[in-house]
């Protein structure tokens, strides 16, 4: 029987008198990769946020991998394996890109604490595996020769991909990526989708994602959201030919990413 990464059983979320989300339910195998799209206000970034434990449920179950977190922290979600992105940046701009990097690797011993400039002695013995396995992320997400760029000087592209690196550093297990193709250039749009789909098969991935191209040319199974609710769910050839999916996009473009 197929393991699951992630059980999101009648989630609901209330703000006041708002009904950010409601009664959503999810299932994600290991190493599934799931795609949740929808129109601003969907509720997508409330459900990521939930699952992440940004916010506290007003209702319902969250489990990852098997173990119920629906009152755990963000710290100890990561302990378990999780990892994500965030729709605005969260780099370290003054410092480098491979010591960007080179920081989130020490996240990977103490998972979930807050990530903090704390650099080892330069006689640790795991100093020269460390920055071996910064060139490796860098080369991976296609800035191998950006190391020693720093990081207000890459572009916007530049640093999305490197908070990929900066995520994946942290070997998660399911791997949450927020809008990460938000401000790229078609050719950069390219270039991610051949990096999401070359993701290691351990890494269960779940993404939210404006760009309908992306969301469908990335995912085995894709999650459509509105007004707060999970209203289809189903492969991307079912998406491309939801009639409802049509009327929700207005007649936004359902074709695949060459």
């Amino acid at each position: 029987m197929t393991d699951v990464a992630l059980r999101v059983a009648d989630v609901s979320k209330h703000f006041g008198g708002l009904k950010a989300m409601r009664n959503v339910d999810l299932e994600i195998a290991d190493g599934e990769r799931i795609s949740v799209i929808g129109t601003n206000g969907a509720g997508k970034s409330t459900l990521f946020n939930l699952i992440a434990g940004v916010f506290p449920v007003t209702s319902g179950r969250i489990e990852l991998f098997g173990h119920d977190v629906t009152g755990l922290s963000t710290a100890k979600r990561a302990k378990r394996g999780l990892a994500r992105t965030f729709q605005t940046s969260r780099l370290f701009e003054q410092l480098t890109a491979a010591e960007n990097v080179f920081v989130a690797l020490g996240g990977s011993e103490f998972r979930g604490a807050s990530l903090r400039v704390a650099w080892p002695s330069s006689k640790h013995v795991n100093t020269v595996n460390r920055w071996s396995r910064v060139e490796r992320l860098l080369d991976r997400v296609g800035l191998g020769d950006k190391g020693s760029a720093i990081v207000a000087d890459l572009s916007h592209g530049e640093q999305r991909q490197l908070e990929l690196a900066m995520a994946l550093a942290l070997q998660p297990k399911l791997l949450m990526l927020d809008e990460p193709a938000a401000g790229f250039s078609p050719a950069e749009r390219i270039h991610l989708v051949r990096l999401l789909r070359e993701l290691p098969e351990e890494i269960t991935l779940l993404l939210i994602e404006h760009d309908m191209d992306i969301a469908l040319a990335v995912a085995n199974r894709v999650v459509v959201m509105h007004d707060g609710e999970k209203i289809l769910e189903g492969s991307p050839a079912d998406i491309r030919a939801s009639e409802r999916v049509r009327e929700i996009y207005l007649g936004g473009s359902l074709d695949d990413v060459a």
